[in-house]
């Protein structure tokens, strides 16, 4: 079927030589290609032509109207003019006489139906008019499209890229046509004239150049879709997708959940050897797609969107929406994500706030336990606290560790001579032969 856009007239022969035939055979083709009821078209192309052609009628032009017969296509021009006289308005009266001719018992006064059509008016209705019955029947097109497409907001459908509008993507979807803007497609995607593709129906607009199909390949409903299409039970609900956060051409989160125990809503969504789920990440280009069981609890709906990495504490204030998650340094990188890809999509799907943080509770259990060594060795040993924080960090944090060392290993530690070394072993010395009080 021919896409929408130019009524091809010259298919039905609009020219010089326009006949009856010329019209009901342009009529015939536009209601069996464009599935234009007749009717309408009959009552476009006589407005057309009245506004096309009023200046062409030198007389009869009161309340001129133009009659079709839409299995003939005769055309006539019909004025209702009033019964006078003597006419003083050509445009708007008629003499006695020739009212008579038409309707024998007329009187002055009354109006009548005049047939006004010109000679040659086939040749004026096909040279004046053409412009303006285009522009009615592309508008009639229009609204035909606003009409099929209205309901198909949220559907998936398929198409070709057929141009491109500066940065949009023009779709051939075979009877009409959508626009992917660029704010709609995937940045990491590249698009040719001729590629197929499939897109999400964002919206159907009607704006003051027609209806718009409005597509996308990276709103968030399109994954969804994908799903709904590619899992049963998640087209029949026995598994809901409770929540999805995406960030398109990069990473996906989706988290599922069933009401029925014995589903396991992963396992369902992921398919045998994963051939669902596969299917979504090929239609997205090998995007990154995480499904996750959905929890009521936010603290295991976070621990479970942020696996593989090891949480090691989490916490949650309710009142703001926050949760602070502590992972060993080594998993840091892996719960927050590339640029923080991670944790942004874990807060989106979520709807808390994730802050993901180091766990520094061990090492802070030793610094203190290093404290209280160097404390307790600056006074045996009669140094300062700094002195002895330095012993300690150095790792002879006892006075049993310092009497295995040699002086100049003390040394060394402090960044001292030798002597201060001599000085500080011998009181570790004295210090282990004086008894405990």
């Amino acid at each position: 079927m021919e896409r929408s856009g130019r009524i091809p007239f010259a298919v039905v022969l609009w020219n010089h030589r326009f006949m009856n035939s010329d019209l009901t055979t342009m009529l015939d083709y536009l209601e069996r290609e464009k599935g234009i009821k007749r009717d309408i078209l009959v009552e476009a192309i006589s407005t057309a032509i009245l506004a096309a052609s009023k200046k062409t009628f030198t007389s009869g032009t009161r309340e001129l109207r133009i009659e079709i017969n839409p299995q003939s296509g005769a055309i006539k021009a019909i004025a209702k003019l009033i019964v006078a006289e003597k006419p003083a308005n050509a445009h708007e009266e008629i003499s006695v006489a020739k009212a008579r001719s038409i309707k024998p018992d007329v009187q002055p006064g009354e109006e009548i139906d005049v047939e006004v059509t010109p000679k040659d008016f086939g040749r004026i209705a096909a040279q004046a008019a053409r412009q303006a019955i285009n522009q009615r029947l592309r508008q009639i097109e229009r609204e035909m499209i606003y009409e099929e497409f209205k309901d198909r907001t949220g559907d998936i459908v398929t198409g070709t890229v057929s141009r491109f509008d500066r940065s949009d993507v023009i779709v051939d979807l075979g009877k009409f046509e959508g626009v992917m803007p660029n704010r709609e497609r995937v940045m990491t995607e590249e698009y040719n004239v001729g590629d197929k593709l499939r897109a999400y129906v964002v919206a159907v607009e009607s704006g003051s150049r027609g209806p718009e199909i409005i597509l996308s390949r990276s709103h968030p409903n399109f994954v969804r879709r994908l799903f709904e299409l590619e899992v049963s039970e998640i087209a029949d609900h026995t598994v809901e997708l409770k929540a999805i956060a995406r960030e398109a051409g990069f990473r996906t989160k989706v988290a599922v959940h069933s009401a029925d125990a014995k589903v396991d809503p992963v396992g369902a969504c992921v398919g045998m050897r994963g051939a669902r789920v596969k299917n979504i990440v090929r239609e997205l280009n090998n995007e990154k797609v995480d499904i996750i069981r959905w929890d009521a609890d936010p603290v295991k709906f976070v621990t479970a969107a942020l696996k593989p990495a090891n949480i090691r504490a989490i916490t949650a204030d309710a009142d703001k929406k926050r949760i602070r998650v502590l992972v060993h340094k080594d998993d840091l990188s892996l719960a927050i994500g590339r640029r923080g890809q991670n944790a942004r999509l874990t807060s989106k799907m979520t709807g808390w706030d994730v802050d993901i943080e180091e766990d520094k509770r061990d090492a802070q259990v030793i610094q203190n336990r290093t404290a209280e060594a160097a404390h307790s060795m600056a006074d045996i040993l009669g140094v300062t606290e700094e002195v002895a924080q330095q012993l300690a960090s150095g790792g002879m944090n006892s006075i049993e560790v310092i009497l295995m060392c040699g002086a100049d290993d003390i040394a060394e530690v402090l960044g001292a001579d030798l002597e201060t070394g001599q000085k500080i072993l011998s009181a570790a010395q004295a210090a282990q032969k004086t008894p405990a009080a």
